[in-house]
C-alpha cells in the first residue's frame, strides 16, 4: 500500500515533450497528464513509440524538447516509481537476494530486507523458490520476481513494458492478478501490451499511440465501445496500420 506519509509525486505532466535519436523524432510532441489513480494501458502498432514514451515518463529518456514534470522534486519522484522491462535483468544471485537487493541498496538492513523479500516473493507465488539461482526460473517466474522487486518499495507508479509477452496463459493470469492487487493497494499503473484481450481485462483508461503521438486517450469502456479515430478503430479491428 502507498503510504500517506510519502510526498505525492503525481500528477505527472508532459508538455510538448519529445524524444529524438540521431535527429529523428521518435515521440512527440506530447501533452499529457497522468493523474494519481488509474490503470492505463498503452496500445498502438509496432514502432508507434510506446516504449519510448514509457521511458520518457520514467526518466530513462530525457526530453529533447519540452518538459516532463512530477509533483515532487526529482529525487523523491525517482524513489517512488518503478519500471518492469519485457525481459527483466536478473543478478547472479538467489531469487531471494535479487529482491532483497532492492531494499539493501537503499539502506535497509540485510536481515530485514531478506525477511521482506521472502514475504514479497511468497505473495507472487515464488515462496518455494527463494534459494534457487534466479537464472533457472521460467519466463513467467522471472516476471513474477521482477514484479516482487518492483513492488517491494510500494511505488506510487509502476511502468510495465509488455510484461506478459511470450508467456503462457497460466503465467499471464497470475501476473494480471498481481497487478490488480497492486492497483487496489494504491499503485498507479501504466502498461504496454499488444494483447487486446488483456487490455480489455485490465484497462481503466487507454492511451492509443500512433506515429509517436498520443492519438487517442479515453476511459477504457469508451475506447473499446467506439474508438474516436479511424486509426484506433482499425487497430481494435485487427487491421494493419502503416
Amino acid at each position: 500500500m502507498v503510504s500517506a506519509t510519502h510526498s505525492r509525486i503525481l500528477p505527472l505532466e508532459l508538455s510538448a515533450a519529445t524524444v529524438k535519436r540521431r535527429g529523428r523524432t521518435l515521440v512527440g510532441p506530447i501533452d499529457l497528464t497522468l493523474g494519481r489513480d488509474g490503470f492505463t494501458i498503452v496500445l498502438g502498432p509496432n514502432g508507434a513509440g510506446k516504449t519510448s514514451l514509457l521511458r520518457l515518463m520514467h526518466g530513462l529518456e530525457r526530453p529533447a524538447t519540452g518538459t516532463v514534470t512530477w509533483a515532487a522534486d526529482e529525487d523523491t519522484s525517482r524513489a517512488h516509481q518503478a519500471y518492469v522491462f519485457q525481459h527483466p535483468t536478473l543478478m547472479r544471485r538467489s531469487v531471494l537476494d535479487n529482491v532483497a537487493y532492492a531494499l539493501t541498496v537503499h539502506g535497509t538492513r540485510r536481515v530485514e530486507a531478506r525477511d521482506r523479500a521472502a514475504a514479497a516473493l511468497t505473495d507472487v507465488g515464488l515462496g518455494d523458490s527463494l534459494g534457487k539461482p534466479a537464472w533457472v526460473l521460467s519466463g513467467g517466474e522471472r516476471q513474477k520476481l521482477a514484479l516482487a522487486r518492483a513492488l517491494i518499495r510500494h511505488p506510487q507508479i509502476l511502468f510495465l513494458d509488455e510484461p506478459c509477452a511470450s508467456l503462457d496463459g497460466g503465467a499471464i493470469r497470475d501476473i494480471e492478478a498481481i497487478l490488480n492487487r497492486a492497483h487496489a493497494s494504491g499503485t498507479r499503473i501504466v502498461m504496454i501490451t499488444h494483447d487486446l484481450g488483456q487490455a480489455r481485462r485490465l484497462a481503466r483508461d487507454v492511451l492509443f499511440i500512433y506515429k509517436g503521438r498520443v492519438h487517442e486517450a479515453a476511459p477504457a469502456d469508451t475506447f473499446f465501445e467506439g474508438p474516436a479515430t479511424a486509426e484506433a478503430r482499425a487497430f481494435v479491428n485487427g487491421d494493419i496500420l502503416l
